[in-house]
Parts: structure tokens; C-alpha cells; sequence
């Protein structure tokens, strides 16, 4: 096992049945979960900084982890190495009504701030599907985003500041508190999205927006895909653009009424779901919006009036998950193409699933592109594992060639590794790893992680 100071041996995990449950994520990957870390559970910001000169002096890899909610296997353990978790760093340090921003801890669920922001009369923006649960320093970490990002944008549209231990247990602050300011290089956004490779995040400073109007939602079915892609570009091209644009592919619906009947008709090629949260104008735009979808070929809209009739309404994709995962293990990709090729990408991730014959649904952020097709294989079955990952392969080779990216909001982690290259190229790839040597020259941030282990 790894050495460590003696400052955080009361913060190590001693039972080794817990240790190895943070040995994973979310993800689900082919390597063998490592026998041979510790993980330390950090209580301030003193044992981060502890933990990193130890591991600079003893070249001890260093796995930063928070709720380990990551699809892309970004918070995995690898061997030998210390699983630094911030978890316990979870406090709210301020919120400022008046410049608008709070400073928070690593370890603080995105739900909590969003809550407590709420009660300033203020909003913080990004919200993942696992709000309830990720941390602010994982969100920091993969620059994530989640279903209101064709308003709202991504994490990094919401960072100020940071505060990051560096390997060698050094503190650095990057970026500003003021509405503005231009000085030096923006080391903030070169952090954001980083995955643990730099450093480790302690705290961040993020904006916050006045609140708006509690949302309300229209759902639309289209028996084309063409059709419904139409209905996202006049939705994109509104002077007011919805703060959620959702879109469910057939295989998805079919999944989700397998698990439960939320009114979706079995036969239709995609539904869309909308909301509008405009102080104000939500029930004006939420009927022009259903107008729009009509126009475009909608089969059937259904407008809510209420939050109760919302809620409704969205049932059927809050339960999505669930559904795909009652069918079977789950390789959940995350592909961002172009909007007017958003029907040429499901279409192609239809044709994958036949050649391959295994079963993906495709659901995402229409609004944005960032689509979510989800691998569902039998994991005893190694033959369907195989078939599982070669579309795997597949999906991301479709992305790029539809002029789109390998990840939106999950990071490349340890799962999208092998595929960075193809879209970065060689040139790229080796300019980030120089960049990556100047904050960690012994590459002992989070090992195996965004890029390859050079032997």
C-alpha cells in the first residue's frame, strides 16, 4: 500500500470493503478494479495540500475524487495510488447578493448550492442529471452541464475563481471576483475541465444570476426525425430560447414504457420536451414554442398550465435511466454534434446498433446537441460485452465524423481514452501534454486519465 503523512492517517479508510467502493465510479469499463490505494478523506484544506506533498516527494499517483458520479471513468483508483476524496469539503464559505457569486467548497452537491442560491432570490445555472448528488469540484473538473444548457451553457460559463493545490501541495488562486477583469492568462478556464490532471480544486467562486420564473413545459411527439430536428432549429432561432430542449429517440421511448407507462405513443421516431423560465412572458412562450413544434411537424403537442401538469410531463425522462438500466448494463455515451445533424447521428447510431446487434437508445440535450446514446449490453455475456464496446468505437467515430466531439459534459476520463487522439490529432495531443508537465512535470495527477500512461 501507498505511504502516507502522518497528518491524514486518521482521514484513511482502514476497512477495506469500503475502501474498494471508492475504487469506482459511475462508469462501466473493462479494467480490473486496483487491490493496491489508500484513499484518504480529506476534512480541510490542509490535508489536500498534505497529501500532495507527499505525493510530489514520493511520486505517489494521486486520484482526486468527489460523489464519484463520473460516466467516463474520470474518479476511478488506480494501482498504487492515493484516492484524495473532498467530499467532506462541502461547505457554502458566501454568498454575495450583491456581486453575485458564491464561494464554495469542493464537496458541496450542486442541489445544495442551486438551494441555497434560491433562498438569496439568485440561481446558479448548470445542473446535471445527478444534481441531487455531484459535487461542485466533479462538475469544476469535467466542465459539466446537463438539460438547461441551451440557456444557461456549462460549468465553465459560471466559474469566477478557484482555488487549486497544486502536486507539491502549493496554493494557487486563479481568476477574479469583479465583474470583469483581464489580467494574465485565463488559468480558470484552463482548469475547468482538467479532470484532476492539473491539481486539485479546494474552492470556487461562481456567478449567480437573479432567479426566474418557475418553468413550465410542452411536450411534442413527431413521427420523423426530420421533422423533429426542424422543430429544435425554430426553437434555437426564437428571439427567447427555451431553458430546457430535450429529445427522446424511439428506442428510448419504447424503453421508458417498458418500465412504466408515461403516455409516450409506441410508435412515434422522437419527442421532444421544452421549457421556458422567462420572467414573466413562461406561459406566452411555452404556447409559442408549441406553435413552432406544430409547424414543424409535431403530431401532437401538450402544454402544461401549471408545475404540477410540468412535472407530468417530464416524468417520462427523469425515469429514463432507470428504465435503460432495468434492461441491462449500460455503456452511457456523450457525443456534441452540430444541430442540423442531430437526425444524421441518431440515424447512424441506428444503423451501428443493427450491425452490432445490440440495443441503444439515444436521448440528450437537443437544444445543444450533446446527445446521450446509451450501450445496453448483458454483462455475463462476454460476446455482448465485445459487441458493446466495438459500438462503443463505432458511436464515437460517428460523432467526430458528423463534425462533432467524442465528449460534451462527461470529460474523456478513462473510458474515451483511446479515442482523444482521432480527434485532437498527434500535433494537439503532444502541445497538452507539455501543457499538462508545466503543473505536474512527475504526472502524478489522476494517472491514465484524459491521456495515455507513457511507459
Amino acid at each position: 500500500m501507498p505511504t502516507l503523512p502522518q497528518r491524514v492517517v486518521p482521514r484513511a479508510v482502514a476497512d477495506p470493503d469500503v475502501r474498494l467502493s471508492y475504487a469506482v465510479d459511475a462508469s462501466v469499463t473493462r479494467t480490473a478494479s486496483p487491490t493496491d490505494f489508500e484513499v484518504v478523506r480529506a476534512r480541510d484544506v490542509d490535508d489536500v495540500v498534505a497529501v500532495l506533498e507527499h505525493a510530489q516527494a514520493t511520486r505517489t499517483p494521486v486520484v482526486p475524487q468527489g460523489a464519484r458520479t463520473s460516466r467516463a471513468g474520470g474518479a476511478r483508483a488506480s494501482e498504487g495510488c492515493i484516492v484524495l476524496n473532498v467530499e467532506a469539503l462541502d461547505a457554502i464559505h458566501d454568498v454575495d447578493e450583491l456581486e453575485g457569486y458564491a464561494v464554495v467548497g469542493p464537496g458541496v452537491v450542486n442541489a445544495d448550492l442551486k438551494r441555497a442560491a434560491a433562498s438569496a432570490g439568485l440561481f446558479y445555472g448548470p445542473d446535471p442529471a445527478s444534481w441531487e448528488t455531484c459535487t461542485i469540484g466533479g462538475n469544476v473538473a469535467t466542465n459539466a452541464g446537463g438539460l438547461c444548457c441551451v440557456k444557461y451553457g456549462v460549468t465553465s460559463d459560471w466559474v469566477k475563481a478557484l482555488q487549486v493545490a497544486l502536486p507539491g501541495g502549493e496554493l494557487m488562486r486563479t481568476g477574479h471576483r469583479t465583474a470583469k477583469g483581464v489580467a494574465g492568462y485565463d488559468l480558470t478556464g484552463l482548469f475547468v475541465g482538467s479532470e484532476g490532471t492539473l491539481g486539485v480544486v479546494t474552492e470556487a467562486v461562481l456567478r449567480l444570476e437573479p432567479a426566474p420564473d418557475a418553468a413550465l413545459t410542452a411536450l411534442a411527439v413527431f413521427d420523423s426525425l426530420d421533422a423533429a430536428v426542424a422543430g429544435i432549429v425554430a426553437l434555437r432561432r426564437d428571439a427567447h430560447r427555451p431553458c430546457l430542449l430535450e429529445i427522446i429517440d424511439r428506442s428510448s421511448v419504447l424503453a421508458i414504457q417498458s418500465f412504466g407507462d408515461f403516455g409516450f405513443p409506441d410508435d412515434c421516431a422522437a419527442v421532444l420536451l421544452v421549457q421556458s423560465d422567462r420572467p414573466g412572458h413562461v406561459a406566452e412562450d411555452v404556447a409559442r414554442y408549441a406553435a413552432l413544434l406544430a409547424s414543424a411537424g409535431a403530431v401532437d403537442v401538450a402544454v402544461a398550465d401549471d408545475a404540477q401538469e410540468s412535472e407530468a410531463l417530464l416524468a417520462g425522462r427523469r425515469v429514463m435511466s432507470t428504465a435503460f438500466e432495468a434492461m441491462g448494463a449500460r455503456l452511457a455515451e456523450d457525443v456534441c454534434v452540430p444541430i442540423g445533424r442531430l437526425a444524421d447521428f441518431v440515424r447512424g447510431v441506428e444503423a451501428i446498433a443493427e450491425r452490432r446487434s445490440v440495443l441503444i437508445p439515444v436521448s440528450g440535450h437537443a437544444g445543444d446537441g450533446n446527445l446521450h446514446p446509451s450501450i445496453v449490453h448483458d454483462p455475463s455475456d462476454a460476446d455482448s460485452v465485445d459487441r458493446a464496446w466495438q459500438a462503443f468505437g463505432d458511436v464515437m467515430e460517428l460523432g467526430l465524423s458528423v463534425g462533432g466531439t467524442i465528449t460534451g459534459e462527461h470529460g474523456v476520463g478513462s473510458v474515451k481514452l483511446p479515442w482523444l487522439g482521432l480527434e485532437l490529432g498527434p500535433a494537439e495531443l503532444a502541445r497538452q501534454r507539455r501543457l499538462k508537465a508545466v503543473f505536474d512535470p512527475l504526472e502524478i495527477m489522476n494517472p491514465g486519465k484524459v491521456f495515455a500512461v507513457e511507459a
